[in-house]
């Protein structure tokens, strides 16, 4: 499953974040989002409704990877994993969810935003990660100090993340996509404007594309 997520953010290296309550809604976020060009979609679990809204996506839709995010003990990693996830993000670095990802072949992104953190990922096994949040945590310059000291860690920044600064993140060569719910404004999805979260996603794709030639 990590090559063919590895591919699909090579060519587009922009992750959206879906926090909905209801299924239905998830789904036309999600076409919405794949209308534009992204494929990767990271269903995070902040509501009651999320898990059910990720299992609507996987069931409804066709061609698309979908993870569970906000993931935060090993009992919801493997309940989103019976649900159908194909990775799982973390806030932060749990070692018992890093070892059960490891073992099942699921890709996980554990937070990670000091030092420290990136060396016990590597030191359990992991060779990519999140770097949350990412605008707090030293964005772009501190990116750069632990790709000159972690040559084989690849990151993905979140928080804080926009189309705006997307180009600056995704010029450092160790980013291997960014995530980001700039592209799911609450605002568009309760008015059921899905035009306009496709026309985020396109920009998205426009710019990564432009940022990595």
């Amino acid at each position: 499953m990590m090559d063919a997520l590895e591919q699909r953010l090579a060519a587009a290296p922009v992750v959206p974040l879906i926090g909905e309550n209801d299924p239905a809604r998830a789904v036309k976020t999600t076409q919405a989002l794949a209308d534009g060009g992204l494929s990767v979609i990271e269903v995070v679990m902040r509501s009651p409704g999320a898990q059910a809204g990720m299992e609507a996506i996987l069931d409804q839709t066709e061609g698309l990877i979908v993870g569970a995010g906000t993931v935060l003990t090993l009992d919801q990693a493997k309940s989103v994993v019976a649900s159908g996830a194909q990775f799982i993000v973390s806030p932060g670095l749990v070692d018992e969810i890093a070892r059960y990802c490891i073992d099942e072949g699921i890709p996980f992104f554990p937070g990670t935003m000091t030092a420290g953190e990136v060396q016990r990922a590597y030191a359990l096994g992991l060779r990519k990660v999140k770097f949350f949040p990412a605008s707090l945590a030293g964005g772009v310059p501190m990116l750069k100090a632990f790709s000159s000291v972690f040559g084989e860690m690849r990151f993905m920044p979140t928080g804080g993340v926009s189309a705006a600064n997307l180009p600056d993140f995704l010029s450092v060569p160790s980013v291997i996509a960014c995530g980001g719910s700039w592209l799911t404004p609450a605002n568009a999805i309760d008015a059921g404007d899905y035009a306009q979260v496709t026309a985020l996603a396109r920009e998205a794709v426009d710019i990564a594309r432009k940022a990595r030639g």
